[in-house]
């Protein structure tokens, strides 16, 4: 029997005895006891405790359901605008669903800091904001737990729509819990803010939030739309992608999955991919290497039948390599519990930076693909308890660490950070519209409004966001770099020393 229900039981029998006892009762006894009723009915009807195996890793939580917040489309039909009521802060109390302790954020959360590091000692101006207007897409204002969109010019297929119906999402997952706020987005591949052409703290670069960031750019980086889905690839809202690779994974074992690295893809977006086609085998050269070329186009026509996410978990090895920029497709990849093949990148999302080499991923060199995929593969074969065990942490740092709840943690982190260095209280600017889950969802049909429906956040959260870690030391974030750096080098020491010994023979 439950404790609530032990309670509840408890209660029922103490008020039988009461009845019987009334008549001889003094008032104090009464009182006393009416005192522990109430207080056990208030008990049994919001607290449950919930002990985990670990120290210290007790939670408490509410039984009772923080209240849904449904989706009001008959409201848009008649008035095309938001409901008057939606909810701009938080409906229930948060305090009854503390957590002690151990529920820090993942360490990739860190880079927040290093990434709003320019703005840090001189603040975020308007004038600031307004110099990145020239590279956005469009400019999104929060003011008192609602949200305003000026939108500048087409993004590149829908990019721009989940980007805003990811931030609603966020609304609804921590109503009123965000401070006001404006910011400029760039739904490009690549990073534009270059911090060359900032050398000096002051005028400041102008804060540009993006999907990724190069080593000599100063981006914000942000999730991409894609974890609420694709809907030009047919890629479903990310926790629905990862509960069917993980039953995917679990058909196929990584002992009865091909042995050879796999990748497929739309090759014609980047020169390095184009190299990446000279790695397949042929009747001359076998690199260890599967290869295949995906049509997006026929994809279309045919209903996707080629291109299920889920259906490419069968090599022991996948290989990541980036497009015009960053790739959304490293996630999927990481999450196949295959040992992912990471062809050395020039960009970086908000959580590759928590990507260690030999433990989530192999190092692949960008200059000799082929030469270093063949070596990767051989050694995986030869290590193949080793092999399997990369494969499975890069996975289960997807899992845990890039779960949704993680990923509206770093949304809700990064902008609340970014909205501490404001020196102005930003407005609603002129010709700006109030944006809501209505506003976006009711008038879309088709895979449009499924994707939306299936990422929609139903009711806030009922814990709290997890702890932000401190930001980096220099010496701690020069030994992090340098230890993943030498990681690398370890592994071209070992191909080098192959062929070496290949060429002798």
């Amino acid at each position: 029997m439950s404790v609530t229900m032990q309670i509840k039981r408890a209660t029922v029998e103490a008020h039988s005895r009461l009845k019987k006892r009334a008549s001889i009762a003094s008032p104090a006894v009464l009182s006393s006891f009416v005192f522990l009723l109430i207080s056990a009915l208030v008990f049994a009807c919001w607290i449950n405790t919930s002990i985990f195996s670990g120290p210290f890793q007790i939670s408490i939580f509410t039984t009772s359901k923080a209240p849904d917040i449904p989706l009001k489309c008959t409201e848009w039909n008649m008035t095309q605008t938001c409901p008057a009521n939606y909810p701009t802060k938080q409906t229930h109390d948060r305090d009854l669903y503390h957590r002690i302790p151990g529920n820090e954020c993942p360490s990739f959360f860190r880079w927040i800091h290093e990434d709003l590091q320019p703005w840090k000692e001189i603040g975020i101006t308007k004038d600031m904001v307004e110099r990145a207007r020239q590279d956005a897409h469009f400019h999104l204002v929060i003011l008192d737990g609602k949200v305003y969109l000026e939108r500048f010019k087409p993004a590149y297929q829908t990019r721009d729509v989940f980007t805003l119906w990811g931030m609603l999402q966020l609304l609804r997952w921590y109503p009123g819990e965000l401070p006001d706020l404006e910011l400029m987005f760039n739904c490009n591949d690549r990073p534009i803010v270059q911090s060359k052409d900032f050398p000096h703290p002051k005028p400041g670069p102008p804060p540009l939030f993006g999907y990724c960031r190069h080593r000599r750019t100063l981006d914000l980086v942000f999730p991409d739309w894609s974890f609420w889905g694709w809907v030009e690839t047919n890629i479903k809202p990310w926790t629905h992608v990862l509960k069917d690779i993980e039953e995917s994974n679990k058909r196929t074992p990584w002992s009865d999955r091909k042995p050879y690295a796999y990748w497929r893809g739309n090759p014609y977006v980047a020169q390095a991919r184009k190299d990446l086609l000279k790695c397949n085998v042929t009747k001359k050269h076998d690199w260890n290497t599967r290869v295949y070329i995906q049509d997006w186009g026929r994809e279309t026509k045919q209903g996707y039948k080629d291109s299920n996410l889920a259906d490419q978990c069968t090599h022991r090895y996948k290989i990541y390599i980036e497009g015009q920029a960053w790739s959304v497709s490293e996630k999927y990849i990481l999450a196949c519990n295959s040992m992912t093949l990471l062809i050395k990148p020039q960009y970086m999302d908000f959580f590759t930076r928590g990507l260690v080499p030999l433990q989530h991923y192999w190092p692949i060199r960008d200059n000799k693909k082929c030469t270093s995929l063949k070596v990767a593969v051989e050694w995986g074969n030869n290590h193949t308890e080793k092999a399997k065990a990369i494969g499975e942490a890069g996975s289960r740092f997807i899992y845990e660490d890039l779960k949704m709840e993680h990923v509206y943690d770093y949304m809700y982190h990064l902008l609340n950070e970014y909205a501490k260095l404001f020196r102005y209280k930003p407005t609603v600017p002129k010709g700006a519209v109030e944006l809501c889950s209505e506003t976006m969802a009711c008038p879309t049909k088709g895979t449009y409004k499924k994707f939306m429906l299936d990422s929609m956040v139903k009711s806030p959260r009922r814990a709290s966001p997890c702890s932000l870690p401190p930001p980096y030391d220099p010496p701690s974030l020069e030994a992090l770099i340098e230890s993943k750096a030498n990681l690398t080098w370890q592994v071209e020491t070992w191909e080098d020393e192959y062929w070496q010994s290949v060429n002798k023979d």
